[in-house]
């Protein structure tokens, strides 16, 4: 197994686009080394503006709870040292990578790492599952859930799981000794079909 590190994170905003004007109100993430959940990081923030009754009723955070939060930049200062020089893996990356760029840019900073998408590469391992949403996907495999979706640490926590399930099931599938980061990139963009015959020209290669 690659003993590289990654941090899985999640975020609950606003709305959908910091283009738009939208912004973070909390932050969940693990750190998984050796494939194995070793460090958490949570924090709601304060946005400096009202939330939506949309947005209260689907994360459960309401415009009281966000009041008494530290604001977003001292938060964005605290989880850029969390997040280091890991590799960083999200739900659905291309949401939280554009979330996460947006409140670094305005405490001047910038992620130098890539992006791994678990939605992605679990289309590529379990084409025959109904759905990837991470819901769908934590019951289909059966992984730890503590029951609450749309808070940031738990679903960061669930994707996690998600994760290290996904390393193992390429290991036992297709007997992979390594599982390097760039590997799951790569069967992230790949086309769905093209999948299996590309693990095991790698398995092949490792052999």
């Amino acid at each position: 197994m690659g003993n590289y590190s990654v941090v899985v994170l999640d975020f609950e905003t606003t709305g959908l686009s910091p283009n738009c004007g939208d912004r973070a109100i909390e932050i969940g993430a693990v750190l998984i080394k050796n494939n194995r959940i070793v460090d958490r990081f949570q924090s709601l923030m304060n946005p400096g503006m009202k939330i939506s009754g949309f947005i209260e009723g689907y994360t459960g955070i309401t415009n009281q709870m966000l009041s008494s939060a530290p604001p977003i930049a001292e938060v964005m200062h605290r989880f850029a040292a969390f997040m280091a020089q890991h590799h960083l893996v999200a739900h659905n990356a291309g949401f939280d990578s554009r979330f996460l760029d947006a409140e670094l840019q305005r405490i001047s900073l910038q992620r130098c790492q890539e992006f791994a998408c678990s939605m992605l590469i679990s289309r590529r391992i379990y084409p025959e599952f109904p759905s990837h949403s991470l819901e769908s996907l934590v019951r289909c495999k059966g992984l730890k859930t503590d029951g609450v979706h749309h808070r940031a640490l738990a679903d960061a926590e669930m994707t996690g799981h998600l994760w290290i399930s996904m390393v193992n099931d390429l290991k036992d599938d297709y007997k992979l000794r390594q599982i390097p980061f760039e590997l799951m990139r790569q069967l992230s963009r790949l086309p769905k079909a093209a999948a299996p015959s590309f693990l095991k020209r790698v398995a092949d290669k490792q052999d």
